[in-house]
């Protein structure tokens, strides 16, 4: 009989219904999409990064491992040193040229002969390497999201490339110039932001980063493996912060919507209420149908979540296809958790209230 009343009570009000619906599917759609947005983020530059194929990256003494943006403070030349150790196969140095049009981005600026030796070389959907000085290599997914191709000319920091080849995805950086070129961009003739180290066996790693730690100079030495167990978001200043912050103003969200609801729906049913204990209701009675009907309201705002959440998806990609969105089902099931419970609190004081109304001046209530 309860659950009779529940569904018609939920029927009777559709536009109050639909706004609590709406309400907990919107917070169930932030948590999901913030983290997976953040989390996308971070896991799509450890994978392209491990995707360059090395086993150690060596950079300025100092840097964090979220990689250096103060460009090229290194000598190439340290690339020489870097190849006389033993079990060193090949060195890679980059050049970090940082681009804040339209979005921020990193260009990498490669030597394509010490690249391809390290990364095991670019598997070409168009085009080919490098011609000349102002030609540009991109990643499939960056000439999707500009519709670009080969042989177009692209403005970068006010130089002109040519579209020389279209790569596939997942090797450091999404846009690739002449090392040179980009030495040149960024003022920094004869200098390096990174090396990417590949040792002739992976079991080398270890005693090859020792090696490096002792050569003449401070460097910031990071085994690849090592970077991606740091390559969490619980590990970037800030983010932890950030997703924190937008979780609670989700929750806020959806307890506020329901507490309304509910609070709005106690004043609205006060006479059935005293119906209902002048039939002999309990406490108990009152409480469980109020949060039974919170719950289904946020049962059927949870699963709307989830189908808002892969369409918006969907869309969003469709729409910035360089910024990825990771679904995960162990977040669902948070935001799931995070949204029931949230309107089960918010409902728990109207159903006190309700439950503790007087039988009589609940029926006399107009």
């Amino acid at each position: 009989m309860v659950n009779k009343l529940i569904v018609s009570n939920v029927l009777h009000r559709p536009i109050r219904t639909a706004v609590s619906v709406l309400a907990v599917a919107i917070e169930v759609v932030m948590v999901i999409l913030v983290v997976g947005l953040c989390h996308g983020l971070v896991n799509d530059k450890a994978r392209r990064e491990q995707g360059v194929g090395a086993d150690i990256m060596v950079q300025p003494h100092g840097t964090s491992f979220l990689m250096n943006f103060s460009q090229s403070p290194m000598p190439i030349k340290i690339a020489d040193r870097l190849s006389q150790l033993p079990h060193v196969k090949a060195v890679a140095p980059v050049v970090y040229i940082v681009n804040s049009v339209k979005s921020l981005s990193i260009v990498d600026g490669i030597d394509l002969a010490s690249f391809d030796r390290v990364s095991g070389g670019f598997v070409y959907h168009s085009g080919g390497p490098f011609q000349g000085p102002d030609d540009m290599l991109v990643d499939n997914i960056y000439a999707a999201a500009n519709r670009v191709k080969v042989g177009q000319t692209v403005n970068l920091l006010n130089h002109n490339f040519r579209i020389a080849g279209i790569v596939e995805q997942g090797k450091g950086s999404r846009t690739y110039v002449p090392l040179a070129t980009a030495q040149d961009m960024v003022g920094a003739q004869g200098k390096a932001s990174i090396f990417y180290v590949k040792c002739t066996d992976a079991a080398f790693t270890d005693q090859t980063a020792d090696a490096i730690r002792a050569l003449p100079g401070e460097l910031s030495v990071m085994p690849i493996q090592q970077y991606m167990t740091l390559m969490t978001s619980s590990n970037l200043p800030g983010l932890t912060y950030f997703i924190t912050t937008m979780i609670g103003i989700a929750v806020s969200i959806g307890f506020l919507v329901i507490f309304l609801s509910m609070y709005t729906t106690i004043t609205e049913r006060t006479r059935e209420i005293g119906i209902l204990k002048s039939l002999g209701a309990s406490r108990t009675y009152i409480v469980s149908a109020i949060l039974r009907e919170a719950g289904l309201l946020s049962v059927v705002g949870i699963v709307s979540g989830f189908v808002g959440s892969v369409i918006l998806r969907m869309v969003f990609i469709g729409i910035f296809p360089t910024l990825p969105v990771e679904l995960t089902w162990e977040w669902r099931l948070y935001a799931a958790c995070l949204a029931l419970i949230g309107s089960i609190v918010g409902a728990f004081y109207p159903a006190l209230k309700a439950a503790s109304l007087d039988p009589v001046d609940a029926l006399a209530y107009e």
